[in-house]
C-alpha cells in the first residue's frame, strides 16, 4: 500500500453558494492552500477529482432529480420544480456549479473508494466530500447530492463486506442514516448536537437523531449536550464509537468530517478544540483498516482550514507545527470573514493550526447517552 491520498478540485476555489450564505466562504481551498503552504502535498500525494458519472450518480439518486441539477444550471427552475426538489429556497441557493460542484465531490468520493478497494491507499481525504443530509429526490441542508451514501455503496460494490459510517459533524447525518436503514452491511453512528437542525428542539425519545434512533438495528446516535467539551467526546469515542467498531468488525472506516462542532464555529454550541478532532482521526487510524475522511459542516474559515490542514497531518503521521510558516499565516491573513466573530480574532486563528485543549467535566448526560447507545 502506498502512502495516504488527498483528493480535492479547484471547482472550490471558483465556486460559491451566493453572498450571505453560510458556505460563502473559503474552505476547502483554504485548507487545500494551507496543506500545499506548509510542504505536505505534491504530485505524488494529491489527485483531482472527477465529476461523478450520471449511472454514479443515479445508484442513489432519481434519474428526475439528476436531470433537474444540471438543467437548472442553465436555465432556472419553475417555482413548481424548486418546491419539488428543494432548491431555491430553504437554504439551498441557485448558483452557477449547483450540479458540477457537488458532483465533483462525489466523483472524489468515487475515486477514493477504488483507491481503498484496490489496496492503492492506506487512508484517503476526500476533503470536499461529506454531504450526509442529501435526499434520493431532493437537496436538503445545502447537500445537493449525498457523497457518504454513494461513495459508500461504491465501497459495497467493490468488495467491502462491512462499512463502518462514523459521523462527528455538528448536525445529525439524517440522509445517510436513512439510506442505509436495515442494510446489515453499513453501521451508521452520528454523533451531533442535541436538538439542532434536522432534529427537533424539542427532540423526544424516539424521534430521528435520538439516541434511541436505531434504525432498523444498524444505526447509533449520540445526540450530545451544548458545551460538549474534548473530555467529553473523547469519553463518546473511547466507551462507545471505537466499541462499536470492533463489534462490527468492518473492513472499511468512512469518517464525516465535518468541524462544526469547534468552540469558534458560529453553527453550533458544542465547544471541542480542533485536537480533538484529531484525535479521531488517529485513532481511527491506528485500528489500521482502510480508512476514508470526507470534509463536512464547519461555517468559519479559519477554524475550518487550519483543522482539516491537521486532520491531513493526522493521516501522515505529521507533526503539527506550533507555529504556522509566512506563508501559511499569510493565507489566513488574507482570508475575509463578515461575521461578529472575526472583529476581534484570536491570533492562533492565523499563527497556529492548534487550537488550546478544552478539557472539563464529563457530565452526568454524558455516561447516559454511551450507557443507552450501547444497551441492545
Amino acid at each position: 500500500m502506498t502512502k495516504p491520498i488527498f483528493i480535492s478540485h479547484p471547482i472550490y476555489e471558483s465556486s460559491t453558494y451566493g453572498s450571505g450564505h453560510p458556505l460563502a466562504i473559503p474552505r476547502v481551498s483554504l485548507a487545500t492552500d494551507l496543506v500545499k503552504a506548509l510542504g505536505w502535498l505534491d504530485k505524488t500525494n494529491y489527485i483531482e477529482s472527477r465529476e461523478a458519472t450520471h449511472k454514479e450518480l443515479v445508484e442513489f439518486h432519481t434519474t428526475d432529480y439528476i436531470r433537474f441539477l444540471m438543467n437548472a444550471e442553465r436555465h432556472p427552475p419553475s417555482e413548481t420544480d424548486r418546491v419539488r426538489y428543494n432548491i431555491g429556497i430553504n437554504g439551498n441557493p441557485i448558483y452557477p456549479e449547483m450540479y458540477r460542484r457537488p458532483a465533483t465531490a462525489c466523483g472524489g468520493g468515487q475515486i477514493a473508494a477504488d483507491l481503498l478497494m484496490f489496496d492503492e491507499a492506506p487512508c484517503v481525504f476526500n476533503i470536499g466530500g461529506g454531504q450526509h443530509h442529501g435526499l434520493a429526490d431532493k437537496a436538503s441542508g445545502f447537500c445537493y447530492l449525498n457523497e457518504p451514501v454513494l461513495t459508500i455503496r461504491r465501497l459495497l460494490e467493490t468488495g467491502a463486506r462491512r462499512v463502518f459510517y462514523l459521523d462527528i459533524d455538528a448536525h445529525f447525518g439524517d440522509g445517510t442514516q436513512l439510506a442505509f436503514h436495515g442494510e446489515d452491511r453499513v453501521y451508521t453512528l452520528s454523533v451531533h448536537e442535541q436538538g439542532r437542525w434536522p432534529q427537533r428542539r424539542g427532540v423526544k425519545a424516539g424521534d430521528p437523531g435520538s439516541v434511541e434512533d436505531r434504525a432498523g438495528g444498524m444505526a447509533r446516535n449520540l445526540p450530545v449536550p451544548k458545551g460538549l467539551n474534548d473530555t467529553e467526546f473523547d469519553y463518546l469515542i473511547d466507551t462507545v464509537a471505537l466499541v462499536l467498531i470492533k463489534n462490527f468488525a468492518p473492513d472499511v472506516i468512512y469518517l464525516q468530517c465535518g468541524v462544526d462542532a469547534l468552540a469558534d464555529d458560529p453553527q453550533s454550541k458544542l465547544e471541542l478544540s480542533n485536537r480533538a478532532i484529531w484525535r479521531v482521526v488517529d485513532e481511527l487510524k491506528q485500528l489500521g483498516l482502510p480508512l476514508l475522511v470526507s470534509g463536512g459542516g464547519g461555517y468559519n474559515p479559519f477554524s475550518v482550514g487550519r483543522c482539516w490542514a491537521g486532520v491531513w497531518a493526522q493521516l501522515n503521521g505529521i507533526e503539527i507545527p506550533t507555529f504556522l510558516n509566512g506563508g501559511a499565516e499569510r493565507l489566513l491573513r488574507d482570508v475575509t470573514w463578515h461575521h461578529h466573530k472575526a472583529k476581534s480574532p484570536p491570533d492562533r486563528w492565523f499563527t497556529a493550526l492548534a487550537d488550546d485543549p478544552n478539557q472539563g467535566p464529563i457530565r452526568g448526560e454524558i455516561y447516559d447517552l454511551a450507557e443507552k447507545s450501547l444497551n441492545n
